[in-house]
């Protein structure tokens, strides 16, 4: 906000102080902003004190117009350094071998909690000379999209055929994602194979972090969060390779099956969780889980602190998809730059 007084929610005389927000959103968040006392909403173009914009706003507008000082951005300009997937492994990966140059090896390999990771086209014989030599299954995932849209499994090189050619489409869980002639920018994962069941399903955490400065990093995580659960129980018998209902939790994918519950979203809140861990496992592992998890959003904000456009005016909340392996070891799987 503009001043002090703004800040903490009146004037020097008592007064509440008016706030005007604008919002390129129509959701949940346009909903909070149009509740809050003394918030009143604008269609001006910069006749705001703080705007919820969309990622176009940013890439096509920020630069060409010059705010105010007490005025606020919900995105930094360059976000998708995080939020991008191959720009965050990219990010991940350099970082860890800065820290390795720098002969600090302990923090270096902190830097473990993202899956082997390559990007693809750039990337494939490298992957292809891993994938001969260690097998296994692998997730190919588009790198900029969301939603789960264009992600399947593979545990054999024929099946990227589709995406390899580039002119049939991918396959994802009955429809054809077209490429139009070009192969597709995807990072491939090694497939986390283990990870931890509630009621034998797969499950991944949405939490959320508000970074208001990047310099110094200035970052508040939000409590609450959530988990998403997939609506089929977990197997990875080779026949079940390309069910999305069993391996992808994203809401967006998990609608579409006949046993999505829409009372609750597939959703379990992460207080319940952490109670359902209390009751399975010793306070020790719990609360070490929690501290690795609080861990990791952090270090993924510092592999791109040097790398983000800093601007006081700008700040950014992002959503974090986690999962968790029966080691009770937490695992980075993306990041968002407008998280539902």
């Amino acid at each position: 906000m503009s001043d002090r007084r703004a800040r903490s929610g009146g004037t020097a005389s008592g007064r509440s102080r008016t706030i005007r927000f604008r919002s390129s959103l129509r959701n949940v968040v346009y909903d909070v902003l149009h509740s809050r006392h003394n918030w009143v909403e604008t269609d001006g173009d910069l006749d705001w004190d703080i705007f919820w914009a969309d990622t176009h706003w940013i890439h096509e507008t920020f630069d060409h117009v010059q705010l105010q000082e007490h005025q606020r951005v919900n995105h930094f300009r360059n976000h998708y350094e995080l939020t991008r997937k191959d720009l965050m492994v990219k990010n991940l990966k350099r970082a860890k071998k800065a820290l390795e140059k720098e002969a600090r090896y302990m923090q270096a390999a902190s830097y473990d909690f993202f899956p082997q990771t390559f990007s693809l086209p750039s990337e494939y014989s490298m992957f292809v000379d891993e994938f001969k030599k260690s097998g296994g299954v692998w997730i190919m995932k588009p790198s900029g999209r969301a939603q789960g849209k264009g992600i399947f499994l593979v545990s054999k090189l024929s099946q990227m055929n589709d995406w390899r050619t580039g002119g049939s489409g991918v396959r994802t869980g009955g429809s054809v994602y077209a490429c139009q002639g070009q192969v597709e920018n995807y990072i491939c994962q090694r497939y986390l194979d283990n990870p931890y069941l509630i009621g034998g399903k797969k499950f991944d955490l949405r939490l959320y972090a508000l970074v208001t400065s990047f310099s110094p990093l200035v970052v508040y995580l939000y409590r609450s969060g959530f988990c998403r659960f997939s609506t089929t129980r977990f197997t990875m018998h080779k026949d079940d390779i390309q069910n999305n209902m069993i391996h992808l939790t994203n809401v967006a994918v998990q609608k579409a099956g006949k046993d999505y519950d829409a009372r609750s979203g597939q959703k379990f809140a992460l207080r319940d969780l952490k109670l359902l861990l209390l009751a399975r496992h010793p306070r020790e592992a719990v609360q070490g889980l929690f501290s690795q998890i609080t861990e990791l959003v952090t270090k993924a904000l510092l592999a791109v602190q040097n790398t983000i456009i800093h601007d006081k005016h700008c700040f950014e909340l992002y959503g974090y998809d986690v999962m968790i392996d029966r080691e009770l070891k937490p695992w980075l799987l993306e990041g968002n730059a407008s998280p539902s």
